[in-house]
This record gives structure tokens, sequence and C-alpha cells, in this order.
């Protein structure tokens, strides 16, 4: 697995209780996938030297991250490798304008939206004009958790694109947003495919905050982000987990935010929450082995996300805190404290999504050492 962040580290335990064998390409020997002991080196996932070396030693080579150069994944192939998934998927993961271009070419509800070139500040005015404020201005590449994001009205747009390059910032129409879903889907080589019960995002300052399984929507509109989230996946050829975020809007329509190609934030809930984790199938997939159920092993399941506290602390010292809520199962990353940063979450189990919140949401209060968060959940009016 090229990179080694929390989500190989998730993938690293899977792996231990299927007997394979999970090499990570770390940036450190600090990143949490090796602080939990998973065999590693050391290199840089846009080396070519690196990818080679790893992909020679393994049987597969899957991703933790989007930060390898598609160019240097479809080398790998060509050099006869297993990639999964490959350097097309990976591209669409990467560059939210071809996303989008391809997407929208394909027949797939998203947002309006332009890539901006030489002049991006006249660029956002015009798209403001034709589509009304206020316009959303994102990064091509590289915005994760609310970075390279911005909600602009006419008089913030000068200073949000004030050293934007031409051809790194694309604008969309905002949408009006009910609510967020994400379908957490899974696909073998063969297209043999397994999807996870919807699941409703919480969103603060563009990070999610917290999660319910499965999702507080009409079964008819369910199985409709699903169905879409399948012909996403098999159009791109998707191998391995596949996440699709989707916005609801009021009338209940479904429109494609963002696309990843690898375990995702949105999946893990499934640990405890369903019969075979996203990290489980996400290597019986890559490996091409039979999938696990996707079943949900209780009627809610809740995750709450861990975000370091503005003062800097780390959550590990108040850990007997949150173990003493129960119910509540603790995941903490073992990356290094920092305000903002993602550092763990809390899942719950419980006989409805509010009782399964209750608890993640203490436990995960106890980790911020912070007040009970204001409720922030999303009530929504969809078809």
């Amino acid at each position: 697995m090229v990179g080694a962040g929390q989500l190989a580290r998730m993938t690293h335990q899977a792996a231990v209780d299927l007997g394979v064998h999970l090499e990570v390409l770390a940036d450190g020997d600090a990143d949490p996938a090796v602080a939990a002991g998973a065999p590693f080196r050391t290199g840089d996932p846009a080396s070519w030297p690196a990818l080679a070396e790893l992909a020679a030693r393994c049987d597969v080579v899957t991703f933790d991250h989007e930060r390898v150069p598609a160019d240097l994944v479809d080398a790998l192939a060509a050099a006869g490798h297993r990639v999964r998934p490959g350097g097309r998927a990976l591209r669409l993961a990467q560059d939210k304008l071809l996303a989008r271009t391809v997407l929208e070419a394909a027949g797939f509800p998203v947002p309006a939206f332009r890539g901006l070139g030489g002049d991006p500040v006249a660029e956002v005015h015009a798209c403001g004009a034709e589509w009304g404020w206020p316009v959303v201005c994102k990064t091509v590449g590289g915005g994760y958790d609310g970075r390279g994001v911005a909600m602009v009205g006419p008089d913030d747009v000068a200073r949000v694109l004030a050293d934007a390059r031409p051809g790194t910032w694309m604008a969309e129409a905002a949408v009006d947003i009910a609510l967020e879903v994400a379908v957490v889907g899974v696909r073998t080589p063969s297209g043999r495919w397994a999807a996870y019960p919807l699941v409703e995002t919480v969103q603060v300052d563009g990070i999610c905050r917290e999660l319910v399984m499965p999702a507080r929507v009409p079964d008819g509109l369910a199985a409709r982000a699903t169905a879409l989230a399948k012909s996403v996946a098999d159009g791109i050829d998707a191998v391995g987990v596949v996440a699709v975020e989707l916005f609801v809007t009021p009338s209940g329509d479904l429109v494609v935010n963002e696309l990843a190609v690898r375990p995702h934030n949105s999946g893990h809930a499934t640990i405890e929450g369903c019969v075979t984790s996203q990290f489980e199938n996400h290597l019986r997939a890559v490996l091409d082995l039979p999938l696990g159920s996707t079943a949900l092993v209780a009627p809610a399941v809740a995750t709450v996300n861990v975000l370091g506290p503005d003062d800097g602390s780390d959550p590990r010292a108040r850990l007997a805190d949150a173990l003493a809520v129960e119910g509540a199962r603790v995941h903490v990353y073992g990356k290094r404290a920092a305000p903002g940063r993602k550092l763990g979450h809390v899942t719950a189990l419980g006989p409805d999504h509010g009782a399964a919140l209750d608890v993640a949401r203490r436990a995960a209060a106890a980790l911020d050492g912070a007040a009970l968060p204001p409720d922030l959940e999303v009530v929504a009016a969809c078809g």
C-alpha cells in the first residue's frame, strides 16, 4: 500500500486477521501504519524508483492516498505489475475538474462548473453573473477536509484567488443542499460489486464531523444513490473501495460531489457496524477474493471524528475518560496532535440513530476535553 496514514493503519489491522502481508510505503517511521507495526519502506510516493521497488516486492499495489502521479501508476501497470485501482480511476480522484468533465459527459448529475484560466477573478465574476452568488471556488487537486474550497461572494473573489495560478482552480455553482450522503462500495477486477448501507454525513467547515448509517432517508432515495454509485464505479473501472459523496437537494435530487478510490472516512463505521469492514473488503477486492457481507450488525451506527483541540493538547491524555463511556469504540490514530488535525474517531451501535449518536458524541467530547457539541443532526425534507 502506497501511504502509511490512518487508512493504511486500519487496513494493516484487517490484513493481520486475513494473514495477508501488507507492506507500506511510508514518509517516515512515525507514520500511523508504521507505528502500528506494519512492515514498511520509506520513500516518496511520487518517485518511480520507490514505487517500482515496492511493486517488485508485492503481488498487488494499492493506495491510502491520491498523491501518486497517475502516469507512474500507468507505468507500473505497463511493466506488468497489478495496480488496483488503475491510473484512470486514480486520475478522477486526483483532478476534480477532470472528474466533473468525465462524469458530466457520461450523464451523471454534477453541479455547473468551469475551469479557471488566465484571469480567474474575472471568470468567477462571470460565473456569479450566470449562476448567481455565492460561487464555490476549488483547487483542482490536493484539497481535502475543507482545504482548497471557498464559498465566495462578489467581494471575496480577489482575496481568495489572489495567488491562483492558471489552471489550478475551478468554479462551481452552489447547490441547495438538504443533506450530504455517501455510498461506500467495493468492486473487484472482474466487476463484482457490494455496497454498504447509505451513510449520512454532517460537515462542519468542510470536515466530516459525524455520520450515521443507515442514512435517514427514504428507501427509494437510498436505492437511487447506490445505483448511481455503482454506475460510476463501473464506468471508471474502480477496483477496491470506492466512495461517492453526494448532495441531496430538498426535492430529493442527487448531485455528485466527490469521488475517492480508496478506503474512506465515510466507511469507518463499518469496522464495528457491519459484518465485514471496508478495510477487509478493500483487501479482498484488490486481491480478487470473494467479497464479505456489507450488512449492518445493529439497527443504527454512528461515528464521530476526533479533531485536535485548539489548545494543541493530545486526546490520548484523556483516553480513560472516553473508554468510561459504555458502548463507545475508540480509535486513536497515533498521529502527532495539532489543532484541527483528524486524530481518531469513535463509533457506537444502538437501537436507533439518537442512541448511537449520544454514545459516540459523549466519548468524542471526552477525548476533546470539551463540553458535548451542539446537536449537529440534519433534518432533511427530501423525497
